[in-house]
């Protein structure tokens, strides 16, 4: 297996390295970081950006604890970063990438979308975002399911990287009620409750019909089927359990339709203090 790095050299990225370290120990997996250059000023600027990166990921590399032993490569691309970096894994042929939280820049983030997730939008790469220090192996994740394809993906990609293996997994998913946001004339609370309890019973075997269609059944997987919106459940269950790493599929919308409306993926990237694995769709 083979893990890129991303880095740009701040507090974020530092627990980007430290995640993707502890995974390369724990997999035996190749490790490349991975630093651009923005390349939109003076050529004599950008040999001199080039040098001091080189200087600051031989720090990295020398003086975090996660990467000694593992003689992880390093490469400095010139371009834009997204690109940069999706050019860099095209080059080491990774099979994930490990990045840091976002970095906000307000209006820019809004119709351009941040660093991250333009490398989630445009490449075919799951990304791994390091919200918080890598103290442990996973041992808790959640894995969001709207029965769809990509989240389908999602849960099968996140056990070929061997994300799953030796940790628990609950899959989250959030079904909707219709009624209960509906004044009905003469129909009691008992009778909404029992409508409500017989839809989570459908939502329940949508979900056991969906894991048998794509072999994911008989896991002993744990279920938090939960009456709300795909984002309410997975933020109350990201309440409840506490988990290592929030596993999500995206479905490869285009740059447009991505800026101007959002999506479930987005909203947990930017909503939640968690670790998460954003995985493309297959191409």
């Amino acid at each position: 297996m083979r893990i890129l790095a991303a880095t740009d050299f701040s507090t974020r990225s530092q627990r980007a390295l430290r995640r993707a370290g502890l995974l390369a120990r724990t997999h035996g997996a190749e490790l490349t970081l991975v630093h651009v250059v923005e390349d939109d000023q003076p050529t004599a600027l950008v040999e001199r950006a080039r040098r001091e990166a080189e200087r600051s990921l031989g720090e990295q590399r020398d003086g975090l604890a996660e990467l000694g032993g593992l003689r992880p490569s390093a490469v400095i691309v010139a371009g834009d970063a997204f690109d940069g970096i999706l050019r860099a894994a095209d080059a080491c042929s990774a099979n994930f990438i490990v990045m840091g939280a976002h970095r906000k820049q307000l209006l820019r983030d809004i119709f351009i979308g941040t660093t991250i997730e333009r490398v989630i939008r445009t490449g075919p790469y799951p990304v791994l975002m390091a919200n918080t220090e890598a103290a442990r192996p996973y041992a808790r994740l959640i894995a969001a399911t709207d029965t769809s394809e990509p989240s389908a993906h999602a849960i099968g990609k996140a056990q070929a990287l061997g994300l799953v293996n030796g940790a628990s997994l609950t899959l989250v998913h959030g079904f909707s009620a219709m009624v209960k946001g509906i004044a009905f004339a003469g129909v009691g609370a008992e009778q909404v409750d029992a409508f409500v309890a017989e839809e989570r019973a459908r939502a329940d075997g949508e979900l056991t019909a969906f894991l048998q269609a794509h072999g994911l059944a008989d896991n002993g997987w744990m279920r938090r089927v939960t009456e709300g919106s795909a984002i309410a459940a997975i933020a109350e269950a990201v309440h409840a359990i506490a988990p290592d790493l929030v596993v999500i599929g995206t479905r490869g919308r285009s740059a447009l339709a991505t800026a101007l409306l959002g999506s479930v993926t987005e909203e947990v990237l930017r909503s939640l203090d968690v670790d998460i694995l954003a995985v493309p769709p297959p191409r």
